[in-house]
């Protein structure tokens, strides 16, 4: 049997698919996740067939052509294994992955990218990659932190249901800025970097008012730069009042440095910034 089509080369061409989407999901793009997130899943899968015996992954259609090569006793004129479809079928046989009804969405939606959109539908289904992933890896002796890489702490979250929605939603987006902070500046110059980091540090780490109204002369809205819980560099909370309650405060966090956006109170507090007293 030829190289590609042995476990380890199934192996990493899953793990490469799995790190592109989740690159892709960290950016916004989801149809490209759902794309990337299934070609990990179908490779993953495969890996796991060939593992058991090649010839689980051979194309039962037409000729016996490829089960010859699969076995090793022919080389077959065209290469042609299963698709996704039938890869979470033959599992599902097996007993290895469970039925879901979010991982054949993600596939349908796979398969149709090029012709419509995955859009805000795929990005809920980050989680749906990741147990899928979890299910496949049991008995392998691949460890899955090998396999997820700096993605893995992003992927245990996905899954945590100790965790209410807000939560993991946030925190993914924290793990989120740090790999992309790391991919922007991981490779300057430390004194490349320092040049950029400094003039954040002087920024006034302290609540004040954001201006003064125009008409009321009231002060505006706390405002102030704390460290981002993503890339711990100084960026901007803005507190606003509410229109229907006065006396509380919506909010927006932005990070220059590493991109971490958070809007509203909930996701402030779940991020673990302190906000000033009386403002929830």
């Amino acid at each position: 049997m030829d190289d590609s089509l042995s476990f380890e080369s199934f192996l990493e061409g899953a793990r490469k698919a799995a790190h592109k989407a989740m690159d892709d999901h960290a950016r916004g793009e989801y149809d490209e996740f759902v794309l990337h997130a299934g070609v990990a899943i179908e490779r993953l899968g495969k890996a796991v067939l060939v593992g058991k015996n090649p010839i689980y992954v051979a194309e039962m259609r037409g000729s016996a052509e490829m089960l010859f090569h699969l076995g090793g006793h022919r080389t077959a004129s065209k290469v042609r294994t299963i698709g996704a479809a039938e890869t979470i079928s033959r599992l599902r046989t097996l007993q290895i992955l469970p039925a879901d009804g979010q991982l054949d969405l993600l596939i349908d939606l796979r398969n149709g990218v090029a012709h419509s959109t995955g859009g805000e539908q795929g990005r809920a289904l980050l989680a749906t990659l990741a147990k899928s992933v979890q299910a496949l890896h049991v008995g392998l002796t691949t460890p899955l932190t090998s396999f997820w890489g700096r993605w893995h702490s992003a992927v245990r979250i996905a899954i945590d249901h100790q965790r209410n929605q807000t939560e993991r939603e946030v925190q993914l987006r924290i793990r989120q800025a740090r790999n992309r902070f790391d991919d922007r500046f991981g490779n300057l110059p430390a004194e490349l970097l320092e040049g950029v980091q400094a003039p954040l540090r002087s920024r006034r780490s302290e609540w004040f008012p954001g201006g003064i109204h125009k008409e009321t002369g009231e002060p505006g809205p706390p405002m102030g730069w704390f460290p981002c819980p993503a890339c711990e560099n100084n960026a901007l909370i803005v507190l606003a009042a509410e229109d229907e309650e006065p006396d509380r405060y919506g909010g927006f966090f932005g990070c220059a440095l590493c991109g971490l956006r958070l809007e509203g109170t909930e996701e402030l507090l779940a991020a673990k910034l302190s906000l000033p007293e009386g403002s929830v």
